[in-house]
């Protein structure tokens, strides 16, 4: 398949500046991933130019094969155990109020990597006294144990990708299930009401304008509080391929409706990514209880 062209709004007007090179050479050091660069996120410069990451834990080889992923496939290493301090010493370093947390799919342990979770909120808290933690999980395929030992490190929120419509996964996302995203979310609500609950989608995979509504209203049925909506991009062309490029107009129709079901906030532009401006939508979420309308 010929890959379509990229429309002018998918183009980043970023460019590296000192900041960027300084996140690089602490996230090195430290030894260190961030999904910014192991998932090749088009914002990663601007969020590097701004000083801020989003981090990526349990090593950078994931034991699943989604089309969709540019992160490294294969048979994982061994867990650091330091990566919680040195964790804590990035979001120090950084001067951070806020820290999204992600991980690669680890079906090769038995809580799917859910205590090492627990010990990085617990390490960053204990170091940054009133940072804002949010945690981007897998399924931990659908155990409640491990997802309970997430939750009582108390996380600000709990955010978990659906990632696209019903229909595509079995192409898509072959080893991962809607329901069981679904009901991790509904979990996440029943063992605390309170907690703040976060899911996003990619567009542009071949998905109706219905199915996506579909999944918006599943979701709020569980409670999701706050919604993410950004293009797909094919890393490299052995990834599944793009089927649309849906246009900033759209977006913003995609995102009156997300409102207007209730979601307390939602972020809906070409280039937004579940972790994207992240302390700004929950600062604004947290703060009002109310819909808050973040930059994107």
């Amino acid at each position: 398949m010929v890959e379509k062209r990229k429309p002018e709004w998918l183009k980043s007007r970023h460019r590296p500046a000192k900041e960027e090179r300084s996140v690089r050479r602490l996230m090195k050091d430290l030894h260190l991933n961030t999904v910014c660069q192991e998932a090749r996120c088009p914002n990663r410069t601007e969020c590097f130019n701004r000083k801020t990451a989003t981090f990526l834990i349990l090593g950078d080889t994931c034991t699943r094969r989604c089309r969709f992923c540019n992160v490294k496939k294969g048979v994982p290493q061994r867990v650091d155990p330091q990566e919680p301090g040195h964790l804590a010493d990035a979001v120090e370093a950084l001067g951070l109020k806020y820290v999204v947390i992600t991980s690669v799919t680890r079906d090769d342990m038995k809580d799917g990597g859910a205590g090492h979770f627990a010990a990085v909120i617990e390490a960053v808290r204990e170091r940054v006294p009133g940072v804002g933690i949010e945690v981007l999980i897998p399924d931990f395929q659908g155990d409640a144990e491990a997802l309970e030992i997430v939750l009582k490190a108390r996380p600000d929120v709990l955010n978990h990708n659906v990632e696209t419509v019903p229909r595509l996964y079995t192409a898509v996302r072959p080893k991962a299930a809607y329901d069981r995203s679904i009901n991790l979310l509904a979990g996440a609500k029943k063992y605390n009401p309170s907690l703040l609950t976060k899911s996003g989608l990619m567009v542009g995979l071949g998905e109706s304008e219905e199915e996506l509504i579909a999944v918006l209203k599943d979701l709020r049925k569980v409670g999701c509080d706050l919604l993410t909506l950004g293009q797909y991009l094919a890393p490299t062309a052995e990834h599944y391929p793009v089927a649309e490029y849906v246009t900033p107009e759209q977006f913003e129709t995609y995102k009156k409706r997300a409102l207007s079901l209730g979601f307390r906030d939602a972020a809906c532009g070409p280039l937004v990514r579940s972790s994207y401006r992240a302390g700004e939508m929950y600062r604004g979420s947290a703060s009002t209880g109310e819909h808050a309308t973040p930059r994107s």
